[in-house]
């Protein structure tokens, strides 16, 4: 099966993704002048996001990584936060982090996030994410800077994957039902 084949109708272009990250890299610039900027990518989702947003940005930034998992097997939260891979910094004391996210659904993974990085020093943190899904939230959550707001939805596409694949297309799109559902 060609990937193509498994997408339903595609939700986001390649050029209303970078419309949105130009928009968010202009008030990440502004809001940000003059602070110690770091962007925490959440791995892997965050990548393509991370790399074209950090490329707009008119300030100096540093780039830092986690990964974290709240997934188990197929499409269904474990609504856990599993720390995989830390931040491990020296100076977060005087760090203003923006953790960066390809997607918010229930918002568990970035609220338990934003709190561990406050308790663990960190003089600021915000989130910014791709996509955002207000209809799953499960916990208050808000992110700061968001470039889209979906429906409830299985998306790919821009970093997102399902099993690991998908995540090299240029647009978002809506998998199949008949894919993830076999």
């Amino acid at each position: 099966m060609q990937m193509n084949d498994s997408i339903e109708r595609v939700l986001i272009t390649e050029e209303e993704i970078q419309t949105a990250v130009r928009r968010m890299a202009d008030d990440i610039s502004r809001d940000y002048e003059g602070k110690n900027l770091v962007l925490l990518g959440i791995l892997k989702g965050s990548v393509v996001f991370m790399g074209d947003l950090m490329k707009r940005l008119s300030i100096p930034v540093q780039i830092d990584f986690m990964k974290v998992s709240s997934y188990g097997s197929g499409t269904t939260s474990k609504g856990l936060v599993d720390i995989i891979l830390d931040i491990r910094r020296k100076d977060l004391g005087n760090c203003d982090i923006l953790i960066i996210e390809d997607i918010i659904d229930s918002g568990k993974t970035l609220s338990y996030l934003a709190k561990y990085l406050k308790e663990k020093g960190a003089r600021s943190v915000r989130t910014c994410t791709m996509l955002d899904k207000p209809s799953r939230r499960e916990v208050e959550f808000q992110p700061d800077y968001s470039g889209f707001e979906i429906p409830d939805e299985f998306v790919i596409g821009y970093g997102l994957d399902y099993d690991e694949k998908f995540r090299a297309l240029p647009f978002v799109g809506i998998l199949k039902r008949e894919i993830y559902e076999k």
